[in-house]
């Protein structure tokens, strides 16, 4: 009876990990959209992300890689910084934007289109593959489509809201005025377009990381130098943007600054991504991103109950069409994995060399953001 509970429980940590995981992400994002109006400067937050991202990881990357490390050298160096640059330092600066002009909610459903524009940039370069004569093609290709036309909606159409606050204008001025009204869709087109944007880099990195694994197959090390590097350039970015001030702005001063910078330091970039890197390696990234869009429907119910964001017919509409999208596509590249691994044990190739040749091209998502 023991051993057969062992076993249940063995089979679903994985799944109890990845729900732990988009949980930390949906209240980290939640968190940090709390920091932003409370007047917490963007760089400032990131810097210290992190820096605390880091100093978390530099101790188990030491320890757990010293023996099998490979030497740093000045083109891995250059490999590292501008794997820095898009997938740390861009990719959340612009997430970071849109999240401040936007909402979290919205924020968390471009996270989701993250799949659908590596998908795209990886054919150039030979990553993926497309057999429109088969189910797993059309799928991939069709999955990616409704989820670009899930973003448009996202981003061109907010509708009429579905939830009520108490926070809300009485009726007679429930009718802003027009300048009013023209700065929040000019705000909410500024963040639709940093969030696209950030996407967009983040597909980038994942196609660098595909050949950073192979020149400098360290994770965790590489991890924390990819951390470090980009904590020197956003606060060098920071320092550039306001030479005077930007300093002072690294006081915390309030219980929810502080709170903000450890927890999406150590939670997020910490342990939740060293939680994806085992559920990665026990199921595989098809599996891993899987629950991202969980990640959304969390923050929108944390963001609706405790920040009393407006949900938006639009954002509901733009959310389902984006997912339905990410998981066509998921299916179309698990079904893939599934048939190659068939006929390749068939043929009866080695099994792990395989498996690494896949999970190498395969993006996992929420690493970063």
């Amino acid at each position: 009876m023991g051993s057969r509970r062992c076993r249940w429980w063995g089979g679903c940590k994985p799944t109890a990990t990845m729900v732990a995981v988009v949980v930390v992400f949906a209240v980290m994002n939640t968190l940090t959209k709390m920091a932003f109006n409370e007047g917490m400067h963007t760089a400032v937050l990131m810097s210290l992300r992190q820096l605390t991202a880091t100093l978390f990881l530099a101790p188990i990357a030491f320890f757990r890689e010293r023996k099998t490390r490979p030497k740093l050298t000045a083109e891995i160096l250059v490999y590292l910084f501008f794997s820095a640059m898009l997938g740390a330092s861009l990719t959340q600066w612009l997430f970071f934007v849109g999240l401040q002009y936007t909402t979290a909610t919205f924020a968390c459903a471009f996270i989701n289109m993250t799949p659908l524009f590596t998908f795209l940039v990886a054919l150039p370069y030979g990553l993926e593959k497309v057999d429109l004569k088969k189910a797993a093609g059309v799928a991939k290709v069709g999955g990616t489509a409704v989820g670009f036309t899930g973003a448009m909606v996202l981003a061109l159409y907010q509708g009429p809201s579905l939830t009520s606050s108490e926070h809300q204008l009485p009726s007679s001025s429930s009718s802003p005025p027009m300048a009013t009204r023209h700065a929040h869709t000019q705000r909410w087109a500024i963040g639709s377009v940093a969030l696209l944007a950030g996407s967009a880099c983040w597909s980038l990195w994942f196609i660098l990381q595909s050949r950073i694994a192979t020149k400098y197959p360290a994770l965790y090390s590489g991890t924390a130098l990819m951390f470090l590097l980009s904590f020197f350039q956003v606060a060098a970015v920071g320092l550039a943007i306001d030479k005077i001030g930007f300093f002072s702005l690294w006081v915390l001063t309030s219980k929810l600054q502080i709170i903000t910078v450890l927890f999406v330091g150590i939670m997020g970039s910490g342990l939740g991504f060293l939680a994806m890197s085992w559920c990665v390696e026990q199921r595989g990234p098809v599996f891993t991103t899987a629950f991202t869009p969980l990640i959304q429907i969390i923050a929108a119910a944390i963001s609706v109950i405790v920040l009393h964001e407006q949900l938006h017919v639009g954002t509901v509409v733009g959310s389902a069409l984006v997912v339905t999208g990410l998981y066509f596509v998921l299916w179309g590249k698990s079904k893939e994995a599934s048939s190659s691994s068939s006929s390749s044990s068939s043929s009866s190739p080695p099994l792990p060399a395989a498996k690494e040749q896949y999970r190498e091209h395969e993006p996992v998502q929420g690493q970063t953001v």
